[in-house]
C-alpha cells in the first residue's frame, strides 16, 4: 500500500518508501481483518530473527496477507487484535510505551503509535502503526514538550505508586495543566495510561514467568492481588489465573523476542 502526497509544482513522491530508510522504526498497514497490506524493510528484518525465510524474500511476498498470528505467540497476537479493534472503532493509540523482549536481562522498551486508515469517503478501512525502541532519555524521541520526562518517570517507576502530581512535577507543569495536556496528547488520562502499561507487562509475566499472582501484582505496581485481578479482568476479559492457563499450552515455546514483538 502506497501513500502519495502532492506538493507544489505537481510533484509527487512516495511517502511509504521513506520508511525503508528508518532502520529503527517498524511501520505497517493492515486491513480490517488484520492482514498486512504493507510493511517497511525494518519490519521484515526484525521478524526475520524468528522467521529466517523472510530475510530472503521481498517484503511484498513474504509478509503481505499474513496476520500477527503468523509472527507472534497467540497471547500477543490476541492483544494486537484488541488494539486493531480499538483503532477500527475510530480511536488512536498515541505514544504508548511498552516493555518488550525478555522480562529479565535483555528486556527493552518501545514507543508505539496506531491510527485508523480512511478511504476517500472517510470510512475506516484498516489500521496503520509504527513502533521504535524508546531511548534512554525519552525526551529525545520528540514526544512533545514536557512528556518525555513523564514517560521516563513512568518507565522507571511503574512498579511503585505514581501520582499525577509527581508526573506534573517532573514535567515542570502545574497539575491541572499536566492532566489537561496529557489527555489531549495521549487520549488517555495519566492514570489510565499507567494502568494499561502495568497490565500489558503483567500479561507477559503471566506467560513467561512462574511468579505467583500476589508476587506479580506487586511487581507490576498493583496494590494487591485483588486489585490486580479486578483490573486485569476488566482489560482482558479473563482473570490472571484463567489467562495464564488459557495461553500456557499455546505459548510453551516463547515467540519473537525482538523489538517488534510488542506493537
Amino acid at each position: 500500500m502506497q501513500g502519495i502526497m502532492k506538493i507544489s509544482m505537481n510533484v509527487t513522491f512516495d511517502l511509504a518508501e521513506l520508511f525503508d530508510f528508518l532502520e529503527d522504526v517498524l511501520a505497517w498497514v493492515k486491513d480490517r481483518e488484520g492482514r498486512y497490506l504493507w510493511v517497511n524493510r525494518a519490519f521484515v528484518m526484525n521478524y526475520a530473527i524468528e522467521h529466517p525465510g523472510l530475510a530472503d524474500d521481498d517484503c511484498e511476498t513474504s509478509v503481505l496477507g499474513k496476520t500477527d498470528y503468523y509472527f507472534s505467540p497467540v497471547f500477543l497476537a490476541d492483544q494486537f487484535r484488541l488494539d486493531d479493534e480499538h483503532v477500527l472503532a475510530g480511536n488512536r493509540i498515541i505514544n504508548r510505551i511498552e516493555r518488550v523482549g525478555e522480562l529479565h536481562g535483555a528486556a527493552g522498551w518501545n514507543v508505539t503509535n496506531k491510527i485508523p486508515v480512511l478511504d476517500a469517503k472517510q470510512r475506516i478501512i484498516g489500521t496503520a502503526g509504527i513502533t521504535r525502541a524508546l531511548p534512554q532519555h525519552a525526551a529525545h524521541l520528540g514526544l512533545g514538550d514536557g512528556f518525555g520526562t513523564a514517560l521516563e518517570y513512568i518507565r522507571d517507576h511503574y512498579q511503585g505508586p505514581i501520582t499525577n502530581q509527581q508526573l506534573a512535577n517532573v514535567s515542570k507543569m502545574s497539575l491541572r495543566a499536566f492532566e489537561r495536556q496529557f489527555l489531549a496528547s495521549f487520549h488517555l488520562t495519566p492514570q489510565k495510561y499507567l494502568r494499561k502499561l502495568r497490565l500489558r507487562i503483567a500479561s507477559r509475566a503471566l506467560i513467561y514467568t512462574t511468579e505467583s499472582l500476589s508476587e506479580l501484582a506487586l511487581s507490576c505496581g498493583f496494590a494487591d492481588q485483588s486489585h490486580f485481578t479486578r483490573e486485569f479482568r476488566r482489560q482482558f476479559g479473563r482473570t490472571p489465573r484463567d489467562y495464564r492457563e488459557h495461553y500456557k499450552v499455546a505459548n510453551a515455546v516463547p515467540g519473537p523476542k525482538s523489538a517488534a514483538s510488542t506493537q
